[in-house]
């Protein structure tokens, strides 16, 4: 009993060191108060409303699709702001150093983003497998999901060298806005553009 007493302290006292390193590099505040910040919460918010709207206009699997894309979507516009996936990043820095392998957090750096790559491939052929009856429809909308998500696991990761590349700048514009509001572009095009011909095929069948 005192053994396992001593043990859940030590468990204990661990937990606490680890709550605060993380409190010492992260706090939940505004991630990103510059304008092209709040550019892109209006831009997830708004995909996250499109989104919504095409789940209500369609039946079967691709309504559970962009039902569960309009949830990702809004939970990503709260997530820009709140910066969960720095929180993230100080969490993995912080038991590198308490667990003593911070010296070799590179190797398991580039592990994760390995892995990161292969769940996204392995994700995008069983998505497109499943959802293979509507993929015409829908292939835009897929492929910005799965770059969205990939791109804010591996910026979690804190690899020194991708968090370079999203900083580089062509001209006025950083990496981090073209890749991020890509995604988001793709999916929203994909939305719209359905909405769009229900539209046009609602018409058109009134019209007859």
């Amino acid at each position: 009993m005192l053994c396992r007493i001593n043990q859940g302290v030590e468990i204990h006292l661990k937990s606490s060191d680890l709550l605060s390193c993380i409190s010492a590099r992260w706090s939940p505040e505004i991630g990103d108060p510059t304008i092209m910040g709040w550019v892109t919460v209006a831009c997830y918010f708004v995909a996250g409303v499109v989104a919504a709207l095409v789940f209500s206009r369609q039946s079967g699997r691709q309504r559970v699709f962009w039902l569960a894309l309009a949830v990702i979507l809004f939970a990503l516009t709260i997530n820009k702001q709140l910066d969960l996936q720095s929180a993230l990043t100080a969490a993995g820095r912080c038991m590198a150093k308490l667990q003593g392998w911070y010296a070799e957090r590179k190797t398991f750096q580039i592990k994760f983003i390995l892995w990161i790559i292969g769940a996204s491939v392995g994700t995008m052929i069983f998505l497109t497998w499943v959802m293979r009856r509507d993929l015409a429809q829908m292939w835009l909308a897929l492929a910005g999901l799965l770059f969205l998500l990939t791109f804010v696991a591996i910026r979690a990761a804190g690899f020194h060298h991708f968090d370079q590349f999203i900083g580089y700048k062509i001209g006025s514009v950083r990496m981090n806005w073209i890749l991020e509001l890509g995604g988001i572009a793709m999916i929203a095009a994909n939305g719209l553009y359905l909405l769009l011909r229900k539209g046009a095929d609602h018409h058109g069948a009134d019209a007859n």
